[in-house]
């Protein structure tokens, strides 16, 4: 009994976080005269996929898809890179003013994207970058949280790994590459997984420093099918499915690389 009273707020927890997900495929399979019906049909009768048929003749919707794909996927394996590097010179490098440094590296998880929009598009206006896919993916390219919570990772490995594989002969960057990744593997997919996301549903610089349709990623897409006076509010909610369909994914394949940073950092 008393496992099923725990249960019983994990299932209604549950199903709260699953109702948004599943009212958002519901709405875009439902037509449009039953949009706007009272109460509310939770299961239409006369559902039809005319909705993502719609969307695909509004927008190059496809190559906005690519665009957000590439775009993540190098962003996602950039920042790993940096991360990882940087972590590893933090966590296993003794230099002057190091702990200094990096303080003052993470005091910039303190500062909001919205104020580093206008020097950022005047950086890149002055190198005539605006509108281009490079500037969409410059400003992801390093992350200060990246480097925290890979720092934390290496931190809990034993140097006596890094003296065994210096004392056969490899230098820092063996080390780093045949020693610190390979166990550190699930702390990496969990950033992976944070990266991804961010630069997937990234809409405010976008917004910012694009202009042309092609360059367009998928949330700028999606608030492109907004209307001024009335919303096709099923076509939207199926570009939202088409849009959630990538993370998911990813997840699925990560997911036991998550769990496992999960048990690590709450045995610490």
């Amino acid at each position: 009994m008393g496992k099923v009273l725990r249960a019983i707020p994990v299932l209604l927890g549950a199903l709260v976080m699953l109702f948004p997900f599943a009212w958002t495929v519901v709405t875009s399979l439902t037509p449009d005269g039953a949009l706007l019906s009272i109460p509310p049909d939770f299961a239409p009768g006369d559902a039809s996929l005319d909705a993502y048929r719609r969307l695909l003749e509004a927008m190059p919707f496809w190559r906005i898809v690519l665009n957000s794909a590439w775009i993540a996927v190098a962003s996602t394996v950039l920042q790993l890179l940096t991360s990882s590097m940087a972590a590893y010179a933090f966590a296993r490098l003794p230099f002057p003013g190091r702990n200094a440094l990096f303080a003052v590296y993470l005091a910039t998880l303190m500062v909001p994207m919205q104020v580093l929009v206008v020097p950022l598009f005047l950086e890149m206006r002055a190198v005539n970058l605006v509108d281009t896919y490079f500037a969409l993916l410059a400003p992801t390219i390093a992350s200060a949280f990246g480097v925290f919570l890979l720092r934390q990772a290496i931190a809990q490995v034993p140097r006596e790994f890094d003296e065994a594989a210096v004392l056969d002969g490899a230098g820092h960057l063996r080390v780093f590459a045949f020693v610190i990744v390979p166990l550190i593997r699930p702390a990496l997919a969990t950033f992976a997984i944070f990266g991804f996301i961010a630069s997937w549903n990234s809409y405010l610089w976008p917004l910012v420093i694009i202009r042309s349709p092609e360059f367009m990623t998928i949330p700028l897409g999606l608030a492109s099918l907004h209307g001024e006076f009335t919303t096709e509010w099923n076509v939207v909610m199926a570009g939202s499915v088409v849009s959630v369909v990538p993370i998911l994914v990813l997840y699925l394949f990560a997911q036991k690389h998550v769990i496992a940073s999960v048990a690590q950092s709450g045995l610490k």
